[in-house]
């Protein structure tokens, strides 16, 4: 039987800390839009507070979640256990996007090893943390983080980035608003 938890404790932080990948899930207020899911990896999460967290998001080929979460701010990450205990963890939330220039900014840089190529940082205050069984989940090995993204950012460079941001990720593919900026 699923849990509900009022805040994340000791326990559950671990538990979010030590997995390799979670999934982010938005959704436009049309019916006719686009629900986006996208998959993250867990070196890209930190835990601010019992109720607040936050995401790398780097430059991508959408920009689904920004477009989102600027329109009606709904988010959800889910965690699943691919080794050990079968568990899936729900973090539903009011998502803020902190972009280059927001006060926020700098201090959620230094949270993180490599920033190359961000373009944001999702910053979610939790409204419902859950878990449930996850019995369903398969077992996989983890082998490690894919390089490609974090390559191709440094090859690029920031001022190519920034064009590029500006000509890819500047709507969404039901034409939202994703409004990013150099960083």
């Amino acid at each position: 039987m699923g849990k509900i938890y009022a805040a994340i404790d000791e326990k559950l932080k671990q538990w979010l800390s030590a997995q390799n990948v979670f999934f982010v899930a938005t959704a436009p207020l049309s019916r006719e839009g686009h629900v986006n899911c996208s998959p993250k990896d867990g070196a890209s999460f930190r835990i601010i507070d019992q109720r607040t967290v936050v995401y790398l998001d780097f430059t991508g080929s959408g920009v689904e979640t920004i477009a989102h979460v600027k329109e009606n701010e709904r988010i959800v990450l889910m965690f699943c256990a691919f080794a050990g205990a079968p568990k899936i963890v729900r973090l539903h939330g009011h998502g803020e996007i902190i972009e280059f220039g927001h006060p926020e900014f700098q201090q959620f840089r230094s949270l993180f090893k490599s920033t190359i190529g961000v373009r944001s940082f999702i910053k979610i205050h939790l409204s419902r943390i859950s878990d449930s069984c996850g019995y369903g989940v398969p077992l996989y090995d983890f082998r490690g983080y894919r390089s490609q993204l974090e390559d191709w950012a440094e090859h690029t460079g920031e001022e190519c980035l920034i064009q590029y941001r500006m000509k890819h990720n500047s709507r969404s593919i039901d034409q939202l608003e994703g409004g990013l900026q150099g960083s």
